[in-house]
């Protein structure tokens, strides 16, 4: 993508930006399909103006992106912002699922409103790696925090800070139940998922003993009384052994906790964990089979800047297999579902949060709220997990929702007269002005000639806004177009 002068320093950003080819409205619209949660006039407008050199460092250091409507938003939610100990003070009964429900909500919120698009790309990534299921019983008082402060907090940072605050936060202590793992009795559930699906991943080839050994050498960590999560050495095993090549002496057990951190940052940039992980993000945003060569690129990068996510971003987007890649991802059912708001140009609710409650509960019966995947692997993001005639008919129905207007009535949606200006003057111009308008780019020729089949109209003859036909039924039109091919792009 850059000429090969350009260089990037450990933190992320170019010492010496070099010119970028790809300028094309194609290539703009390949870029904010894959780092934004879709496209909408205004991203496209942006990116036009910035070039997408400049918009991508923009996106890279969100403190520079201005986000206070949506920040504002999240000062309605009455339990995100608390802690697990002051909710666990106030015990179950009046916090219920609230706090939960409320971090599922905002997430939703931001990924539709947030003009930090590629960090809440990034971040919903990450929660599928590091993964705890929301809402899930055993989170109630503490999940709303780990989004907070372990994924967010680090999601542009270092992966090993992000593995470290992991590993000690209530959520993931309670989820994957190191609260009950003892030197006498240790339980083997987090132990294993910190290989399998945290860090190096089964294919690296790590035994059964690895296992139970990586689950003796986190004991200790779990949960006081008061809710805080601690180091109890009382509970850790101080037996020397070994972890898929990690040597750990026999220790007192009081010098338990720094070799648990020494273990955790030690798999944080592990060759293993530097593929893996890169292989993720390159399958979120290249294709559903990453090409190897990319992926051993980021890999590199991972292990050269000891695990800064933005570096192999960076590496990722400045990748010719990236703006090779258009075509080759298609939305899932919670992309296209926030896509769809996100195009249609619908705003958030001027107070209150029932329109985003509405929303979270439909994506919810959907099956692909964020992170409420029921199992530890997180979310699957290739096309073949989604696939189904009930998940289509699902699309296509909210798409109608959308576009009309009817659901939730506290949110703001455009009239579908108001999205083309100036209104098209035959038919085959409004076709093509909707394609453009809703998906980006124009429509593929069986697209246009099923919309103009639906209208019963030839693609030459003169339309008004005022006609009646359009006052009625452009609605339904707006929603077949959302409900074409063009539209599950990725």
């Amino acid at each position: 993508m850059p000429s090969s002068d350009a260089t990037v320093t450990r933190g992320g950003r170019r010492a010496a930006t070099a010119p970028y080819a790809h300028e094309t409205a194609a290539d703009r619209l390949h870029l904010l399909r894959r780092a934004t949660w879709g496209p909408t006039p205004a991203a496209l407008a942006e990116v036009a103006q910035l070039g997408t050199a400049a918009w991508l460092d923009r996106q890279l250091d969100p403190a520079r992106v201005e986000d206070g409507a949506v920040d504002a938003f999240a000062g309605r939610m009455a339990f995100y912002g608390r802690t697990p100990q002051d909710l666990w003070g106030g015990g179950y009964e009046p916090t219920g699922w609230n706090a939960m429900l409320e971090t599922g909500r905002l997430t939703l919120a931001r990924q539709i409103w947030s003009n930090r698009q590629l960090f809440e790309v990034v971040v919903d990534v990450l929660n599928n790696v590091l993964h705890v299921t929301n809402p899930s019983s055993e989170v109630w008082w503490s999940r709303q925090d780990y989004d907070r402060t372990v994924i967010r907090r680090h999601a542009f940072g270092s992966f090993a800070d992000m593995l470290v605050a992991s590993a000690r936060h209530q959520a993931m202590l309670t989820y994957l139940d190191n609260t009950s793992s003892t030197a006498a009795h240790p339980n083997e559930n987090y132990g294993r998922e910190l290989l399998e699906l945290h860090t190096v991943g089964v294919e690296a080839g790590y035994s059964e003993e690895d296992v139970k050994n990586s689950a003796r050498l986190l004991t200790g960590l779990t949960i006081a009384r008061d809710g805080a999560s601690v180091f109890d050495a009382g509970r850790h095993d101080g037996g020397g052994r070994s972890v898929f090549g990690f040597v750990v002496p026999p220790h007192r057990p009081a010098e338990g906790n720094g070799w648990i951190d020494a273990y955790l940052r030690w798999l944080a940039v592990h060759p293993a964990t530097a593929r893996r992980i890169s292989h993720k993000l390159a399958t979120r945003f290249v294709s559903d089979a990453p090409p190897a060569a990319l992926v051993d690129r980021m890999a590199r990068t991972w292990t050269s800047t000891g695990g800064q996510v933005v570096p192999v971003l960076r590496t990722l987007f400045d990748s010719g297999e990236f703006w090779a890649s258009a075509g080759q991802k298609v939305r899932t059912p919670q992309e296209d579902y926030v896509a769809t708001l996100r195009t249609l140009g619908t705003g958030m609710e001027p107070s209150g949060t029932a329109g985003i409650t509405k929303l979270f509960w439909h994506v919810l019966d959907q099956g692909h709220a964020p992170m409420a995947w029921g199992a530890p692997n997180g979310y699957p993001d290739v096309a073949t997990a989604w696939v189904s005639p009930s998940g289509t008919l699902s699309r296509w129905n909210r798409h109608m929702d959308f576009a009309a207007g009817w659901y939730p009535t506290e949110l703001r949606f455009a009239r579908p007269t108001d999205l083309l200006s100036p209104f098209p003057g035959t038919w085959g111009a409004l076709v093509d002005a909707l394609g453009v308008r809703l998906t980006g780019s124009p429509l593929t020729a069986d697209e246009k000639a099923a919309l103009l089949m639906y209208a019963g109209r030839q693609a030459g003859a003169p339309c008004s806004v005022n006609d009646r036909w359009i006052q009625n039924n452009l609605r339904y039109l707006v929603a077949l177009t959302l409900d074409g091919p063009t539209f599950t792009i990725r």
